[in-house]
């Protein structure tokens, strides 16, 4: 017998003598990347960013949730009476009515007060996530979040009876395996620069809100990942410019990884 036929009986017999069942690894690993299915599930967003809303909800369809979108706390109320949503994102900062006014008259309402509610902010301070629970939110998520945050404080809301748990899926949403085959599509002809000229006429002049001073370009390209946009990515650059979405133009550029064209389009 050669050496290498000796080494591998040895780690056979090692193998039979442990008594355990070869698959039984596999069947965990499989058992860990399991995750709550959102098919079908009902979800209100409501948010005053339009690149907040448009990534968390590309996110939560990738699960196969039904997503409804609301820019402010009046249309938000309005939607959830209307369309009974399972879960409410609820951003704290909106304009007129805001974040906390809005879980108030959801509360007070009996048609929604059992909707788990889960507020999002920016803020890093504790502050107001003491605040939030206090009068009534379930959850707290901050700004920027990640996908793996999202489905992790869905699945708390779930633990604790207070969603509706709609089975488990083998595959993680949004992975490859599970996205649908691309193959005949044809491709969409690119997209025009954008008009940076026109956008600073509009009063949104290219310069650094608030929001964006001080931070880095790999700070600024971080951000813009966990909105689900692609710092290099000029498409995506040219639409944050067409609808005006200032922060999202903002990290673009400080991310660096766009071309900025400030001449009109032809």
């Amino acid at each position: 017998m050669s050496f290498f036929e000796q080494i591998k009986s040895a780690i056979g017999r090692k193998s039979d003598s442990s008594g355990e069942n070869p698959d039984s690894s596999s069947r965990e690993r499989r058992r860990r990347n399991r995750r709550s299915s959102h098919k079908g599930r009902k979800i209100l967003i409501i948010d005053d960013s339009m690149t907040v809303v448009a990534a968390l909800g590309k996110i939560l369809r990738s699960a196969n949730a039904i997503v409804y979108e609301a820019f402010d706390a009046e249309t938000g109320l309005e939607l959830a009476q209307n369309k009974r949503p399972d879960v409410i994102f609820l951003d704290i900062i909106l304009p007129r009515m805001n974040g906390f006014s809005a879980l108030r008259q959801i509360r007070r309402d009996d048609s929604m007060r059992d909707i788990p509610v889960i507020m999002v902010s920016g803020n890093e301070y504790a502050t107001e996530q003491f605040y939030a629970k206090r009068i009534g939110a379930d959850d707290f998520m901050k700004k920027p979040f990640s996908r793996h945050e999202i489905f992790a404080r869905l699945d708390t809301l779930i633990a604790a009876g207070k969603l509706a748990d709609l089975g488990e899926e083998t595959q993680e949403p949004g992975s490859s395996a599970a996205a649908p085959k691309n193959e005949g599509k044809l491709r969409r002809p690119e997209k025009p620069q954008p008009n940076l000229e026109a956008y600073r006429r509009s009063g949104s002049a290219i310069r650094q809100s608030d929001e964006t001073v001080g931070i880095t370009p790999l700070e600024a390209r971080s951000q813009l990942t966990a909105m689900g946009l692609e710092y290099f990515n000029q498409e995506q650059f040219a639409a944050a410019v067409d609808r005006g979405d200032k922060l999202a133009v903002d990290l673009f550029i400080v991310g660096g990884g766009v071309r900025v064209d400030l001449h009109s389009r032809t």
